[in-house]
This record gives structure tokens, sequence and C-alpha cells, in this order.
């Protein structure tokens, strides 16, 4: 059935469920912690860290066990990672454009994104949010040189705890439509690759707000992107050498 005629028929009781989540679910902060630095010995290696609530790791009481932090953990033994995260609570990806466009040039080896979660409940049009996706790409390639671009999969909103029937069916539907566009980018782009961090759907990997990755599920998520990007740095290394 087409989502506009889906969205027609269940409107009334998307809008009411809607608001009921908003009013009665607990508004987690971002955690305090650096948010840029200097973690770990070996080569070096300099990660931008890009996104929304998730990436800013809501749902944890700091940032050492949210995934910038969980992430410094994986690759610290490896690399001498010179790292920045640029995410806030609520950003679309037109909004983490917006912030790019206004930082000057830059260099970093590999950037991370966290994005779609908002695009979806903001019903963002799919097409309109793979277009952006493609500006995102583009403007870290040709601006911050990124040789890597790790997109995170968006995550399983049809299982999100905090969100009722028929909204937690219709906005897992909307997720699972942009990750059914991501192939469709990384065609174009061979230094993407979609990062699927698929953790056990358990009681501890979330948080207590119902919708935010709990400490396990960041450790989960940052391990598969260290693993991205080890793979994926030491092709890198060997073919330029």
């Amino acid at each position: 059935m087409p989502d506009l005629l889906i969205r027609l028929l269940l409107a009334p009781v998307l809008l009411l469920q809607g608001r009921w989540v908003r009013r009665v679910t607990p508004v987690l902060p971002e955690p305090p912690g650096p948010r840029e630095g200097v973690s770990g010995s070996g080569p070096t290696l300099r990660l931008l860290i890009l996104g929304d609530s998730a990436a800013a790791g809501v749902g944890v009481s700091s940032q050492a066990e949210a995934l910038s932090g969980q992430l410094l953990r994986a690759l610290g033994g490896r690399y001498r990672v010179e790292w920045k995260m640029l995410a806030r609570t609520g950003q679309t990806t037109e909004e983490v454009l917006a912030r790019l466009r206004e930082m000057p040039d830059d260099h970093f080896d590999v950037v991370v994104t966290s994005l779609g979660v908002n695009d979806v409940t903001g019903m963002v049009d799919p097409q309109v949010w793979l277009a952006g996706q493609d500006q995102l790409v583009c403007l870290v390639a040709d601006r911050f040189h990124a040789r890597h671009v790790l997109l995170s999969e968006v995550p399983p909103m049809h299982v999100f705890p905090a969100l009722p029937q028929p909204l937690r069916w219709y906005l897992g539907q909307r997720a699972l439509w942009l990750n059914r566009l991501m192939p469709e980018l990384i065609r174009h782009h061979p230094e993407c690759e979609v990062v699927h961090a698929r953790f056990p759907l358990q009681p501890a990997f979330v948080a207590k707000d119902g919708f935010h990755p709990a400490a396990p599920a960041y450790a989960f998520w940052a391990d598969e992107l260290a693993r991205a990007i080890s793979r994926r740095m030491a092709v890198t290394t060997v073919s330029s050498a």
C-alpha cells in the first residue's frame, strides 16, 4: 500500500500516538565528556563522527560509554586517533549538511555517520533523504578529504519499546525503506560502506527511554565500526605501499 495512503488512513492515530510519545517519553540529555581529542597509539587515524542523538551518546551517563568513547576504545590499541564529534539531538541529514558547509576545510581519514531516525520521524521523503546522503558523502570527500565514509544503518524502529503500535510499525517501515536505498548510494561511492550494527534486542541494550542505545549497544556498534575501519585502512595502506 502506498505510503501516502497509509498516512491518510492512519493519520489520526499516528498523530495522537506521536503526541503521547513526546509527552511521556523521558528526555535524556547528551552525556558529558570530550567531543574531540587524541587517543591511543600507533599510526595516526583522523576520525570524524557525525549525526544525531545516538552519535552524541544519548542513553548513557558519559561519553566514555557512548559511541565516541567505545569507538576510541576499540581503535586505540591499533591507532593514534585524532578525532572530532559533531552530533546533536534531533539533527536530520539536512541539518548536519548545513553545519558541515559552515566548517572550514579539513582532513579526516574516516567519517562515521549516524543519521536517519529524525528524517523518519520528520517524514522526510526517502528520495530527498537519499539525495541528502549523497550530498553529505560528496562534501566530506571533497572538502574533508575522507577516504572512507561509514554510514550506520538506520536502527530498527519497528522494535523500539517507546513506540506504541501502529506508530512503531509505521516508523519502522519508513526506517527499513531508507536502509533499502543505501545500496543505491554506495554503488556510486566506493569510499562508502553501510555498517549493520544489529545488536541483540534485549532490555540491557536499550536505554531507559526505550528509544536510544544503552552502553552494551554502543559497545556492539563501536566494535562493528572498528572492524570495518581497520579492514578498510589495511587495504588502503597495502594499496598505497
